[in-house]
């Protein structure tokens, strides 16, 4: 009970952190301030990622695969920008993103890995193939 009610909590701090970067988006966007057409797409994705995290706060088992996408993708941001970060100093450049960065994802990444709900059991006699329909 401990585990999801911590990542409950994760899940709400990540979710709403992600769901303000919209605030950034919108305002980048209403005033023509991006410096690349990345930022605007990647503030849109990690807007509505937030979003989705929120909405699994409330019942994280039932959304165990978006939860796992949250990780997943947050990891996989944070190993780029170490790999963009690694090739910019090879060539004698310095990037905006600073190493805290990198690591924040990695913990972030790390830790929805690390309290993500275990996987539930399929109901006996149903097989995962099968549709399941409402009867009338």
């Amino acid at each position: 009970m401990k585990r999801e009610r911590a990542l409950q909590v994760v899940l709400v701090l990540v979710g709403l952190i992600y769901s303000f970067w919209g605030y950034l988006l919108f305002d980048d966007l209403w005033h023509l301030r991006w410096l690349s057409d990345v930022m605007p797409m990647f503030l849109s994705l990690n807007t509505a990622l937030g979003v989705c995290l929120l909405v699994a706060a409330k019942q994280p088992a039932k959304h165990r695969l978006m939860i796992a996408y949250g990780a997943w993708s947050t990891l996989a941001h944070g190993f780029t920008m170490t790999i963009m970060s690694a090739q910019a100093v090879a060539h004698g450049m310095h990037r905006k993103d600073s190493p805290q960065d990198i690591v924040i994802m990695g913990v972030i990444g790390v830790t929805l890995l690390a309290l993500l709900p275990a996987k539930q059991p399929s109901p006996a006699g149903a097989p995962i193939s099968e549709p399941r329909v409402a009867e009338r």
